[in-house]
């Protein structure tokens, strides 16, 4: 198959950074048992990973191209190889925070070339789609395996033991084989070379998308979601340990459950979207997501757990199942919300566009985070996922408004208003 070492090495790529970007939640949850960690400050190691992210790849979308995209990706996966190396001997806080710093960074490195190099290696629209949703697949296929993985090294014996560090050694070896393979990879980057762009014009452009009525919906949209999917993911371990009882290793897990449960989601929507007009359907999981919260907070404060030591999958309480199938209905809305809005805006001003949706999505993700540790902290879990129905009812509302700014933008022969 041509090119077929290349697409490996970006399928490796994105498998390291699912397992690397989606252990946070774990890694907090740890911090929290190993080293007396309170959860306010647990939780600003989601900023450390996400403002990195959404910084440096608005720094490098332009240059990366001039730098060599091969290049970029090299560069990324040695600093994660070596700071991984060096966690096992982890025995401060600090050393998480640069972890996750230098995951944000690599990661910006990793996702700005990985979709400049699909433009390189696919011919037409339904290949470039094709491969993406491969990307996706493997993404999510690397979150999931990833909290399997993490569970098998967490000692519930032990809270205090550190032997799940040992785990980074085995990342830091996957990373490596990527970076083997990825350095042995050809790869023609003489179409992706940019002469007549620069920061300050990307960044001008940027701005004036901002000021638009359409963007700004959009950007809050995207800012509120994603707060909510991080808020999920990232303290759901947390939930499952301290709220429902649960073992550590079965907490870890729920997260990969929510994980498996958002790939079969994205799968699945992408069969009702061709059949279901999107604003009705995303209205749907919306509803869906606050039906849930409002069935498993209740049934959380009032669960009673004898021995959790003994439990395990077969026999957890029913009430543990239910949250991770809000992976079905929180799917669809990130992807759907992305692919509305780059349809409804000229191609010129789609990498502006994506620029800020990485910004906004970061930026939603580390507030979510911190704002659901501080709640947790001072309140309960339970209050604390109660908190997600205020941002799940403003993107209920600014869905329909986007949705009619769109329609509008259309009758205007796709004027951006």
């Amino acid at each position: 198959m041509k090119n077929a070492a290349i697409k490996l090495s970006l399928f490796f790529n994105y498998f390291v950074f699912a397992i690397l970007l989606n252990c946070v939640g774990i890694v907090m949850l740890q911090m929290q048992l190993n080293f007396g960690v309170s959860k306010s400050d647990a939780s600003i190691l989601e900023g450390f990973k996400d403002l990195p992210i959404a910084i440096a790849a608005f720094i490098f979308a332009s240059f990366l191209p001039k730098i060599g995209l091969k290049k970029s990706m090299l560069i990324a996966l040695a600093l994660v190889t070596i700071v991984c190396s060096i966690m096992p001997f982890a025995d401060a806080f600090w050393y998480f925070k640069l972890l996750f710093f230098v995951i944000g960074v690599s990661f910006a490195l990793i996702k700005v070339s990985v979709f400049s190099t699909i433009g390189l290696l696919t011919n037409n629209e339904k290949e470039h789609s094709s491969f993406m949703n491969f990307l996706e697949a493997i993404f999510m296929s690397g979150v999931m395996l990833g909290g399997f993985v993490f569970s098998y090294f967490v000692n519930d014996a032990d809270p205090k033991s550190k032997e799940w560090l040992q785990i980074y050694l085995i990342i830091a070896g996957l990373s490596f084989l990527a970076f083997l393979l990825l350095l042995f990879s050809k790869l023609d980057e003489k179409e992706a070379k940019i002469e007549n762009t620069s920061l300050e014009k990307d960044f001008k452009e940027m701005i004036v998308m901002i000021a638009k009525p359409l963007i700004i919906v959009f950007i809050l949209s995207i800012f509120f979601y994603v707060m909510i999917e991080q808020s999920f993911s990232t303290w759901m371990p947390t939930f499952y340990k301290e709220i429902l009882r649960a073992p550590t290793s079965l907490a870890i897990q729920a997260g990969s459950i929510l994980a498996g449960a958002t790939f079969l989601g994205r799968l699945l929507s992408g069969f009702v979207l061709l059949r279901v007009k999107w604003i009705h359907f995303l209205s749907f999981c919306l509803l869906a997501i606050a039906a849930i919260v409002l069935l498993v907070m209740p049934l959380a404060k009032n669960i009673i757990i004898e021995n959790n030591a003994t439990m395990t999958w077969l026999n957890a309480p029913f009430v543990l199942y239910l949250l991770p199938i809000m992976g079905l209905f929180l799917a669809p809305i990130y992807p759907t919300l992305n692919s509305t809005i780059l349809s409804s805006l000229p191609k010129h001003m789609h990498s502006s566009m994506s620029g800020l949706i990485v910004v906004f999505s970061a930026l939603g993700g580390t507030t979510g985070s911190i704002i659901t540790g501080h709640v947790f902290e001072s309140f309960n879990g339970t209050t604390a996922f109660y908190f997600s129905l205020i941002p799940v009812s403003l993107i209920f509302i600014l869905l329909w408004i986007l949705n009619s700014l769109i329609y509008k933008n259309h009758s205007n022969s796709n004027v951006v208003v």
